[in-house]
């Protein structure tokens, strides 16, 4: 099943609250947050506080991204905030595994991200103790960004490692995700799939998250015929 992650980054700040009701109506799952620190990224986004106070809210899952240098200062504070899943980036810190058994030992999912320009093997030993791996298919930091397609044989990769250590891992997708591009990255195996403008600036939000969502795909395993 497909799960949509709507991203408020191209929600409007001034009703944040309103605007995950609506994609939550909707039919969206989870609700991306992007937490940008100005150092890791270029601009400055949400902290912890805006979170606490979304989170009341809403029932959604609260899928918290750190764009953020030394994502370990970060964790507690968005775990106490209500986060469901942290996911950090492996290239802000030197000690992922860490931050993994961190982020589980406050009680959330752990979600491992990769910037476009991050080779595989950066999260290949991570794998199996993450709940999440998220392919960056732009680079974080901005929204509205056309999709990278060199990031589709990425995608398929990891599915294919997943399965290879038989891992409960997620796939998630971010970046110039829109009813075109997630056909080609669900095809590829992800199966969780942010979309911010292709959402929000929706004419027909349900309508939208319905053709994001398209068609249950069957993938077929290594060890039939391809």
């Amino acid at each position: 099943m497909t799960i949509i992650a709507p991203s408020i980054l191209s929600a409007d700040f001034g009703h944040l609250a309103d605007e995950i009701k609506k994609v939550t109506d909707a039919g969206a799952e989870y609700i991306h947050i992007d937490v940008m620190d100005g150092s890791f990224v270029p601009e400055i986004t949400i902290g912890a506080g805006v979170v606490k106070a979304l989170r009341p809210t809403s029932k959604a899952t609260f899928d918290v991204h750190l764009m953020v240098e030394h994502p370990e200062t970060q964790i507690k504070s968005f775990a106490d905030a209500g986060a469901d899943i942290i996911t950090f980036h492996v290239e802000a810190t030197n000690h992922a595994h860490r931050v993994i058994q961190q982020i589980h030992s406050l009680g959330c999912k752990a979600g491992v991200a990769l910037n476009p320009g991050t080779s595989l093997s950066a999260i290949e030993e991570l794998i199996e103790f993450a709940d999440l791996a998220l392919v960056m298919t732009v680079n974080p930091g901005y929204g509205g960004q056309k999709f990278i397609e060199s990031q589709l044989g990425k995608i398929h990769m990891l599915y294919h490692m997943i399965e290879e250590l038989e891992a409960e891992c997620d796939i998630e997708v971010d970046g110039g995700i829109n009813a075109e591009t997630s056909v080609d990255v669900r095809e590829a195996g992800a199966n969780i799939l942010v979309a911010g403008s292709a959402i929000y600036g929706a004419p027909d939000i349900a309508q939208a998250i319905k053709d994001i969502r398209g068609k249950e795909i069957v993938h077929h395993h290594h060890d039939e015929e391809e």
